[in-house]
């Protein structure tokens, strides 16, 4: 198994279904109990993944998951405190990346090479993206754009689904061009920096490389969905 305990995919699983299920109960956009069987089902497959591919114990999966849900519990009073200081504080993009970063640099060092840094940049690097962009999206609320450059004549369960696909599509496409792009230049000039190939998987493993690159990367990929993607949603009347 994986050094650690606990499991941090098993962590951000719970964490991260469990958040946005209790976070949209008041928007009555689903059945509650439809919403915390897909968080379950979500969260369920991602431990069962770690134990399959030998990645973490049983210990380790359980623990990172009762430890999410303690954390889901304590803090849950204070939501609409912190969402509110996230979206109005002039300070929320400085202590988005700065925080994140330096529990990124300050991960602990194991005898060997363990993708659970480069996962945690990647999952704090996309959390400080997107919560910059809701900062943003916040600050200067984006304009309305007429509706009317989609026209489906299909019934209203049809429209929907057919509207639903099409932003997805979107928004996929957005983000793996995001991830392409950001990531290749982000690496040429680290790689640059330090005088290494980028084909050198090796080199791309230390920590000054591997933590910029990855937090690049995934903050630009937050704020594009954040951001962009429901711009070009609303620009493409998908709203």
């Amino acid at each position: 198994a994986e050094y650690g305990m606990p499991s941090t995919h098993a962590m951000a699983a719970t964490s991260i279904s469990f958040t946005f299920c209790i976070a949209t109960i008041n928007q009555n956009k689903y059945p509650l109990v439809l919403g915390l069987m897909a968080a379950f089902v979500f969260s369920t497959l991602v431990c069962l993944s770690r134990l399959y591919t030998g990645m973490h114990t049983l210990l380790d999966v359980i623990g990172g998951t009762l430890i999410s849900a303690a954390l889901i519990a304590l803090t849950y009073p204070a939501w609409d405190i912190i969402d509110h200081l996230i979206l109005t504080s002039p300070f929320c993009p400085i202590l988005s990346i700065v925080v994140p970063l330096l529990l990124c640099y300050n991960y602990p060092k194991l005898e060997d090479y363990s993708p659970t840094r480069a996962d945690t940049t990647t999952v704090l690097g996309a959390g400080a993206g997107a919560t910059i962009g809701f900062w943003l999206s916040n600050l200067y609320a984006a304009p309305n754009y007429p509706n009317e450059s989609l026209q489906l004549s299909l019934p209203p369960i049809g429209e929907m689904m057919m509207v639903v696909l099409v932003k997805s599509l979107v928004g996929i496409f957005i983000l793996l061009v995001t991830r392409y792009f950001i990531k290749g230049m982000a690496l040429r000039v680290l790689c640059s920096r330090y005088q290494v190939s980028v084909n050198n998987l090796e080199a791309r493993r230390r920590l000054e490389i591997e933590v910029p690159y990855k937090f690049i990367t995934y903050s630009s990929v937050g704020f594009s969905a954040t951001v962009l993607v429901p711009l070009l949603h609303e620009l493409l009347g998908l709203i």
